[in-house]
């Protein structure tokens, strides 16, 4: 105790030792607030006689921390009746403790109305449980007079309504809200085979139990007496150093600031909108989950300065999901080390997907051992997603039967992508009757990959009508694949325009295939093109060109080959070239065809014999042909007549009659 507050206690002691009631008042809660509660009682019980309610209230308190409960709420009762906001909500606390909860809300409804943040947070609380609509009403209350606990819940409760309205307004326009995350690639089936790792839905957490009821708060508010007891003494209106004396509808540890949230009236803001101005006032009062919440709505927005310092706050305040939600932030910003210790420190602290997120980390490096057992600690901590992770290490690892536990361990547990790996182990293994089920249950639960497996499955036995049926479901959900397969078969139908945007959409995706179908589909709807007229600008590029360019560059041969034809008939020998080059690098036989002819234009006939032998080779008549005109030009009649016979073999047609005549030709020549 420094001098000043000695000063202060020993000026209020002198008073009420003369009978000063309300120094009496006063002396009872500094010392009740020490804990000193023998001193404490005779200075409150004798202010209670003389008729101060805030004593009355302070006596409750003491006696309940001694444990009479009941004679504590005679004296709550008495300050209550006297016009007490703390002393109606401790014994609104009180009867909600023993069950009795319309007294409960009476007297609790008595202080809210008084203005008194704590009850109306604790009737908010009680109406809340019994899911009534009148509690958001008392929550807000709480809130505006700074009550963190009550922003924080508010802004749950709109944060709830605005993901009903989102889900409302998906379900009105027919697209699910939350675009799926289709895992893209061409082939086999997709077995999603990341690590799970993703950040939980931090925006929607488990519902809250509230604080703890029953323990009464001090009334430092003087000056009132109880009904009966003759004058009301005038308010002293001073304050002990470093003991503000709040009144008595701001309960202990909350400071009313008596004003409005900013735009919080019913119906003016979108409730989102409000959800994080009133996260934002929590957090900034020191709640660490509203804090974490903040964060993640700043995160989504693409804010991730300020959300990465709402998650370190949080984090340092003890929040394990905001330790591990900040490792996610400096993973993605390239520090993986920094990440690893905010991991660590949720790990430790229970929070699975942290524990996953080491062990993908550690899978990464190459540390199987130390990724296994963080895997194992994510699906201690009740994570399912650490068993589907373990599946995956093992089946990274050839251990085929313990990946086939852990997956159907997760599968078992409604882990829709475990259920869709399950299937891919049990196919891969042979048994399609075993997978197809689990194919079946992973798409029905909502895995995007599964639906196009199960598309596969079926394809691969000719039941194309159902296999067209998953592959448009999987498209519907943004699977870039799937909806090239549903563009390829509504082209074998005829159905251009449908074929069209299904082929936009995977294009879109980054499906190379995609967008080389396309732009053969854009291609051929153009007119043929007409002779240059003499200085005559060129024509800007279509869109097919587009297409076909996107494709290229991704690196589909075909693609590379159309969009070096395309240069070059529009004179760009160097850029067809280089297209060429690129297919021919690749292993495109008509890339190496064309480039040997441009470079046989270019009069470097021993390159393009390279690249015409390659294409040869590699099955290209034409190639063939040129080779064996080459030799037959230069003298080599065996060389000739052997490449003859090799464009005779691969043919088009044409070629093979070509071919077929310059080899009768040398034969003669070589048998003269």
């Amino acid at each position: 105790m420094d001098t000043a507050e000695a000063e202060y206690e020993a000026r209020h002691r002198s008073a009420a030792e003369n009978g000063d009631t309300e120094a009496m008042s006063v002396l009872g809660s500094l010392l009740l607030r020490r804990g000193d509660l023998d001193g404490a009682e005779p200075y409150l019980r004798a202010a209670t006689a003389d008729g101060d309610r805030a004593a009355a209230n302070n006596l409750g308190v003491l006696l309940h921390q001694r444990g009479y409960a009941e004679e504590a709420a005679g004296w709550w009762r008495i300050a209550a009746v006297a016009g007490s906001a703390a002393a109606a909500h401790a014994l609104g606390r009180h009867y909600r403790e023993r069950g009795d909860e319309p007294a409960a809300e009476y007297w609790l409804r008595q202080s809210a109305e008084q203005g008194h943040a704590l009850g109306a947070y604790a009737l908010a609380d009680l109406l809340e449980h019994r899911s009534d609509v009148g509690a958001e009403r008392w929550l807000r209350a709480a809130a505006e007079q700074g009550h963190r606990e009550a922003a924080y819940r508010l802004a749950r409760t709109l944060d709830r309504r605005a993901a009903a309205e989102a889900r409302a307004g998906a379900a009105d326009s027919g697209t699910a809200p939350g675009g799926a995350d289709p895992r893209t690639g061409a082939g086999g089936p997709h077995t999603g085979a990341a690590p799970a790792t993703g950040r939980t839905d931090l925006r929607r957490p488990g519902p809250d139990t509230g604080t703890g009821l029953g323990t009464g708060f001090l009334d430092f508010g003087t000056g009132t007496r109880l009904p009966g007891t003759g004058a009301v003494l005038a308010p002293t209106g001073t304050r002990g150093p470093g003991h503000g004396h709040p009144g008595a509808g701001t309960g202990a540890g909350q400071s009313g600031t008596g004003t409005r949230h900013a735009g919080s009236g019913a119906g003016e803001l979108d409730p989102a909108v409000e959800a994080e101005q009133w996260y934002r006032q929590a957090a900034a009062r020191g709640h660490r989950r509203a804090a974490l919440h903040l964060g993640a709505i700043l995160e989504e927005r693409g804010e991730l300065k300020e959300a990465g310092r709402w998650y370190l706050t949080s984090a340092k305040d003890g929040e394990p999901r905001a330790a591990c939600a900040l490792g996610f932030l400096l993973r993605d910003a390239g520090d993986e080390d920094s990440a690893a210790v905010w991991w660590l420190r949720a790990a430790q602290d229970g929070d699975g997907n942290a524990a996953n997120a080491l062990g993908a980390l550690h899978a990464a490096r190459g540390e199987q051992q130390t990724a296994e057992r963080w895997y194992r600690a994510a699906l201690d901590a009740g994570d399912v997603n650490g068993a589907y992770n373990l599946g995956l290490l093992c089946a990274a690892q050839g251990r085929t039967a313990q990946a086939d536990q852990w997956y159907r361990r997760a599968a078992y547990t409604g882990h829709r992508e475990a259920a869709n790996a399950l299937a891919i182990l049990l196919l891969q293994g042979g048994d399609a009757a075993g997978a197809e089920p689990w194919f079946s249950k992973a798409a029905e639960a909502g895995s995007v990959d599964a639906a196009f497996n199960l598309g596969i499955l079926y394809a691969g036995r000719d039941d194309d009508r159902t296999a067209f049926v998953w592959y448009e479901r999987a498209a519907a959900a943004g699977h870039t694949e799937a909806a090239l397969q549903v563009g390829i078969a509504l082209l074998r139908d005829g159905e251009e325009q449908e074929a069209e945007r299904h082929l936009r959409c995977a294009a879109g995706g980054g499906s190379a295939e995609a967008a080389f179908r396309l732009a053969t589909l854009l291609d051929c709807r153009q007119p043929p093109a007409g002779r240059p007229v003499l200085g005559e600008a060129l024509n800007e590029k279509s869109e097919c060109e587009e297409w076909y360019e996107r494709a290229a560059e991704q690196g589909h041969r075909r693609a590379q080959v159309r969009v070096g034809m395309l240069a070059a008939g529009r004179g760009d020998l160097e850029g067809a070239a280089r297209w060429y080059r690129e297919a021919a690098e690749a292993g495109s036989r008509n890339g190496a065809f064309n480039l040997g002819l441009l470079l046989a234009r270019e009069g470097s006939e021993p390159e393009a014999a390279l690249w015409w032998s390659r294409a040869a080779h590699a099955g290209h008549g034409r190639a063939a042909l040129r080779l064996a005109l080459l030799a037959a030009r230069h003298g080599e009649l065996d060389e000739g007549e052997r490449w003859c016979a090799r464009a005779v073999e691969l043919g088009p047609p044409e070629v093979a009659e070509r071919a077929a005549r310059l080899r009768e030709a040398l034969h003669q020549e070589l048998t003269a």
